[in-house]
């Protein structure tokens, strides 16, 4: 702990800082190891002898994280790139790639989506300036690079590849980070290759492209995750199954980690014990292997996982942690795993003062201590209430680790997984098999390939179980509680869980307060609909319409029966979308329809057919932007949903809601001028709902096209909601206000986004025709009920 605390806190301040902490550190550990060498001499006070060399220790391992901290610091901050990205400058630079490139989630800006960017570690090597000075150097930096057409060359990129490439610098986005600079690489361009991978890193390469292709022909969530499982490969893994495994505290699954390093030690020296027992339980005596080859194989199996499978946080800790109890076996010593984590931590540290601020490094360890210190005291416990042996170990470990790393969960994401250990719990049978034949699948792709693509067909087997874990878990309606963010919520989290801890052995002697807890737990995962509405007000009885808060988008909800919904528009976020879906209890959507292609409307799509029933997916004529409409297509048919075109005057019906299409028409007067931009295309949809609410949803309407609309009798005429187009822009048509006077007038839009949305004018203009003004970024997602004088809005912020 005193060479983390004192690592984390001196990384990237000032060199007279840092010396001053080491000194401060130094003196008092000189003292005190002097005085407890002058008490072991005389013999005098043995046990507080112990104790102040202890205390001096300890501070001389504070005095050399920090000096270490220090020296990397400095490092960073060292030759001209720093500056450089101060100013922005544009340079030509040679690098060492240090990582695998990995891409970006398409983030949504405005009516837009920003392609997905390649992210790869890097070292500048030599950096010449725009005078033409060259200079070298050993700088991190982290490129980011929008591949276009030529993505895949630089996803084929391996650690220690030199690159020849220009770019503009800018600094990192948080002060005391390991990167110098961010260096963005101009676009369009392959890479410049001056310098191969290393022989080490090309066979590492080939052995995970061997394991790729032999998952080429599996199923999807199998052909994602098992190379993640196995060698860190999270490349195919698509943004849904990542979501479902973030949700229910699965991530470690996701990618390589450090268990299954352990795994393959396990098989090759046995279970935690003495050197000698665990010798005669592993494979090693089977292959008459000594103590001493048993420690050398494990050592390079341990040196080659790190190559493979990438030198991740809890690679390290659990490799520096292999390699302390293998040299206890190749002495013969007794091992002891709690001394091993804490050793395995001091020399990681020192080795890289950057992990004392890494979340993963923090992770691993509290997964890892947890493991060794709490579960097999609450394995024990539960075995004295007669659960089985091996289902009250495996129940103690999940329990265990989610009790240590939920609050650092809370600190990143703000939210708390109620199904966390429970979804362990059954995936975890299926790890061990997964990834012993993922790794055998591994080995053999290079030199048999048809044994390969068995093997990971076998693996895939237990692979799915898992993904199908993750999936049922994630759709649970409560697997995600909210939680406050921050340091805050971390320790009130956490003083939950240790008043949890503490008053277990007295709840347990009352088997009523057990039983209400399970079932306040699962009615809290469950959210039976009577219960939810009940207990929030939302949405509220007989609702007909609800516009969902999804941000600066649109999504929006008819109630077509018991269950079952209309969905106008998918918002930019389809997690956004998903849990307003939940919240309205909608399971069966006979028809989406995309009023236009920007992704602000359509981005979302996947949360709307995440888990449900969606009979087709109806899109305006014009395909405008195409990349978005490509989008639309491709999640289309991987759902297997047909899609259709609007056509103006069609009429159709879902349950107890119909309406007729009144836009876009086609040759008629200049709506042939207003269908050429995507927002003047958008499918306008004039509705009568449940209880014979009468809407008119605009989509993003400019004034040309909503002047049109109006020379349509169909579009004239009061309603009693108005779906404000382009989420309360300016740009509104009179003329349509007057004619259509709502009495609730709805506007979706983000809280403080860039455009001034909803635009003061609109509203004015609104409220001056009698309307009542509700939107999404201060009053949440908006349920409408009833008519005329008896409707009413109810807002969920």
């Amino acid at each position: 702990m005193a060479v983390w605390a004192a690592t984390a806190a001196t990384l990237g301040l000032p060199g007279r800082w840092v010396a001053a902490v080491a000194v401060a550190c130094l003196v008092p550990a000189a003292v005190l190891l002097a005085a407890a060498s002058r008490t072991s001499r005389e013999g005098r006070f043995a046990g507080r002898s112990r104790v102040v060399a202890a205390g001096g220790a300890v501070l001389l391992c504070a005095a050399a994280g920090a000096a270490v901290a220090g020296l990397h610091g400095a490092d960073v901050r060292r030759g001209p790139v720093p500056g450089l990205a101060e100013e922005y400058a544009r340079i030509d630079a040679d690098v060492r790639v240090t990582s695998d490139p990995r891409t970006t989630r398409p983030a949504v800006r405005g009516n837009r989506s920003a392609p997905a960017l390649l992210l790869i570690d890097a070292e500048v090597v030599e950096v010449r300036a725009p005078n033409g000075t060259g200079t070298r150097v050993r700088t991190p930096v982290l490129l980011m690079v929008a591949a276009g057409d030529h993505r895949a060359d630089w996803q084929k990129l391996l650690p220690s590849t030199r690159l020849r490439l220009s770019g503009r610098l800018s600094p990192p986005a948080h002060e005391g980070e390991r990167l110098a600079a961010v260096l963005r690489v101009n676009d369009a361009a392959a890479p410049r290759i001056t310098g191969p991978p290393t022989w080490v890193q090309r066979a590492a390469g080939e052995l995970r492209a061997g394991l790729r292709e032999a998952t080429d022909d599996l199923d999807a969530d199998a052909r994602a995750l098992l190379p993640g499982l196995v060698v860190g490969d999270t490349s195919r893994v698509p943004s849904d199954l990542h979501d479902a495994f973030k949700a229910t505290d699965l991530t470690h699954l996701l990618s390589v980690s450090g268990a299954n390093l352990s795994i393959l030690l396990f098989l090759l020296v046995g279970p935690p014990g003495s050197a000698l027992s665990a010798e005669r339980r592993g494979m090693a005596p089977r292959l008459g292997l000594s103590l001493r080859g048993t420690a050398l194989i494990g050592g390079g199996l341990t040196l080659a996982f790190i190559v493979v499978c990438r030198p991740e946080p809890s690679v390290l800790r659990a490799a520096a942690c292999g390699l302390i109890t293998l040299l206890a076996i190749g002495t013969g010593r007794r091992r002891s795993l709690i001394p091993a984590l804490a050793a395995a931590v001091v020399l990681l540290l020192l080795y890289d003062p950057w992990l004392a601020r890494s979340y993963g490094f923090l992770l691993s360890v509290l997964a890892t201590g947890a493991l060794l210190t709490l579960a097999p005291r609450w394995s024990v416990a539960l075995r004295a209430r007669r659960v089985p042996g091996r289902l009250a170990e495996v129940l103690a470990a999940a329990a265990a680790a989610q009790a240590v790393c939920a609050p650092v969960v809370v600190v990143l994401a703000s939210r708390v997984s109620l199904v966390a250990v429970p979804c362990n719990l059954l995936a975890e049978f299926a790890v061990a098999p997964a990834t012993v034949l993922g790794f055998a699948a591994l080995a053999v792709a290079p030199v048999a390939p048809p044994v390969a693509e068995l093997l990971a067909r076998i693996a895939s087997w237990p692979v799915g179980w898992i993904a199908t874990v993750a999936r049922t878990g994630a759709d649970l309606p409560g697997a995600e509680a909210q939680w406050p963010g921050g340091w805050s919520g971390a320790a009130l989290l956490a003083g939950l869980t240790v008043s949890a801890v503490l008053l277990a052995p007295r709840l347990v002697r009352r088997p009523w307060i057990c039983a209400a807890a399970g079932l306040l737990l699962v009615l809290a995962v469950l959210r039976p609909v009577p219960l939810t509405r009940i207990m929030t007000g939302w949405p509220p009885p007989g609702w007909a319409f609800a516009l969902c808060d999804v941000g600066q988008g649109d999504a929006m909800v008819l109630m077509a029966g018991e269950g079952a919904g209309v969905v106008v528009d998918a918002g930019p976020d389809p997690r956004a979308v998903d849990r307003c879906l939940r919240d309205l209890a909608v399971t069966r959507v006979p028809l989406v329809v995309l009023t236009h292609f920007h992704a602000d409307h359509v981005r979302g799509l996947p949360g709307v057919l995440r888990g449900r029933a969606v009979g087709a997916i109806q899109t305006t004529s014009l395909e405008e932007p195409p990349e978005q409409a490509a989008f639309v297509r491709r999640t289309a048919a991987a759902a297997r949903v047909p899609m259709l075109r609007a056509v103006a005057g069609e009429h159709r019906r879902a349950g107890p809601v119909d309406w007729r299409v009144l836009w876009p028409r086609q040759g008629t007067g200049g709506a042939g001028a207003a269908v050429r931009e995507p927002n003047d295309s958008s499918v306008t949809l004039r509705v009568r709902a449940a209880g014979g609410l009468t809407l008119l949803l605009l989509g993003d309407l400019e004034p040309l096209a909503q002047r049109e609309l109006l020379r349509g009798r169909e579009a004239s005429g009061p309603v009693d909601v108005l779906k404000v187009a382009h989420h309360g822009s300016a740009f509104q048509d009179a003329g349509l206000l007057r004619s259509v006077r709502p009495r609730l007038a709805l506007i979706s839009c983000g809280a403080d986004n860039p455009y001034g949305h909803p635009s003061a004018r609109t509203v004015g203009a609104l409220r001056a025709a009698g309307a009542r003004v509700l939107r999404t970024d201060t009053d949440g997602s908006i349920a409408v009920a009833g008519t005329g004088k008896e409707l009413r809005a109810v807002g969920r912020s």
